[in-house]
């Protein structure tokens, strides 16, 4: 979805530095003393608006999350949440990524989160998919022994396809649902922003869990 640009976005990203990691790669294997702890350690990528992330991190603030999200006008709006709930256990990365391998170290995160991900939907953009069989072995490899990796979409297709690569990356579904509201896993859902937008609507979540 194409987002309204934003006057002076980068003069208004400046009153945020404190939120912002500026050179990511320069914390890899090191993010625990990033924290300065050793509470568990999540991401999401692509985290918009930030409702999904800043919620988590308000519930458990004996964990840490980083969100990445590489659009400036999206990542304000997630900034001014972090900002208003004064969290001190979520931090942001604002980049688009290639290799995840890139910011973190084996079994350096405690899970993943992917949540309504660019579907790019001609096939011959099917490698840049987040859930593309070769990234989700790569998140496996950053997720430590017995972690988790997390995907929902309003997109069937991609669902699809998702399901499909985990299979091609033979990994355990640990939970799986086509219809996540009316699901035993609703309770315990946090929503994002398209996702109240979707399901207001009447539209399906997908949802899928899997071991990494």
């Amino acid at each position: 979805m194409r987002q309204r640009k934003i006057k002076d976005i980068e003069e208004k990203l400046e009153h945020f530095t404190q939120y912002i990691v500026e050179l990511p790669e320069e914390q890899k294997g090191k993010w625990r003393a990033f924290f300065g702890n050793d509470n568990p350690i999540y991401l999401e990528i692509g985290c918009g608006k930030g409702q999904f992330i800043t919620e988590h991190a308000r519930r458990n603030p004996d964990c840490n999350y980083i969100a990445i999200e590489g659009q400036d006008s999206v990542i304000w709006r997630a900034l001014q949440k972090v900002e208003k709930l004064e969290l001190t256990n979520l931090f942001f990365i604002k980049k688009y990524i290639d290799d995840i391998r890139d910011f973190f170290d084996d079994g350096e995160l405690e899970g993943l989160y992917l949540n309504f991900s660019d579907p790019w939907p001609k096939e011959r953009h099917a490698k840049r998919r987040l859930t593309y069989h070769k990234k989700l072995r790569q998140y496996v490899q950053i997720i430590k022994e017995g972690g988790q990796i997390e995907f929902k979409t309003d997109n069937d297709g991609l669902f699809e396809f998702t399901l499909e690569q985990i299979e091609e990356a033979e990994m355990e579904i640990l939970e799986m649902s086509r219809d996540l509201h009316n699901s035993p896993y609703a309770e315990k859902n946090i929503p994002t922003e398209y996702e109240d937008k979707f399901s207001q609507k009447g539209k399906n979540i997908n949802y899928v869990s899997m071991k990494a």
